[in-house]
């Protein structure tokens, strides 16, 4: 339930707005990051629907020695997702995700354990 605040009463400041650029102006795009490790295992998972790319990305993440960087190179837009998620479940960290040139994405994955 919403309650007024005490102490006010009258009229609400004008809130001045968010932003003062040109909203028909392209926003600065931050340069994109390429990897800054060379992942120990590349799993090409391109073309392929998801679960797949986490189940490839399961079966071989333990053949990496420990704190390596597996790259799972995937192109369905739910393996952007759900491979971050995976990671938080399964207590890996998810490194980042870069773009590939071709379209798609590269998703780095470190071995936690």
């Amino acid at each position: 339930m919403w309650r007024r605040r005490s102490g006010g009463g009258g009229k609400a400041p004008e809130t001045p707005p968010l932003e003062s650029r040109d909203p028909r102006q392209p926003r600065e795009q931050p340069e994109p990051r390429g990897p800054e490790e060379t992942p120990a295992l590349t799993i090409d998972a391109l073309g392929r629907k998801c679960p797949i790319p986490i189940i490839m990305l399961a079966e071989r993440i333990n053949h990496v020695p420990m704190r390596d960087v597996v790259a799972v190179l995937a192109d369905d837009p739910a393996a952007f997702t759900d491979i971050p998620a995976w990671c938080r479940l399964k207590s890996h960290e998810h490194v980042g995700s870069y773009d590939l040139p071709q379209g798609g994405w590269s998703i780095h994955v470190r071995r936690n354990y």
